[in-house]
């Protein structure tokens, strides 16, 4: 089954670009997933697993740099490309 997230990054500082910038290398790092970005949000398509497994691989990372970030997430399941 295929899922689509929706995932805004909210840095609390007043340099947020750079940490934006860097989730965004990390999942486009992942080739098996299909990564749409615009200035809002990003968007993860792909394999319920795969997408929930580079989500977990990803956002930790960003927390443990130090810090502090809200992320919003919205979830669409099943999802058919097309």
């Amino acid at each position: 089954m295929d899922i689509g997230v929706e995932i805004s990054l909210y840095p609390l500082d007043a340099d947020f670009i750079p940490p934006i910038q860097d989730f965004i290398d990390r999942l486009n790092g992942h080739g098996d997933l299909r990564i749409v970005t615009n200035g809002l949000s990003t968007q993860v398509f792909g394999p319920y697993e795969k997408v929930w497994a580079a989500l977990q691989a990803e956002v930790r990372p960003s927390f443990e740099r130090g810090n502090k970030a809200v992320f919003v997430m919205k979830v669409i399941g099943p999802y058919s490309p097309g």
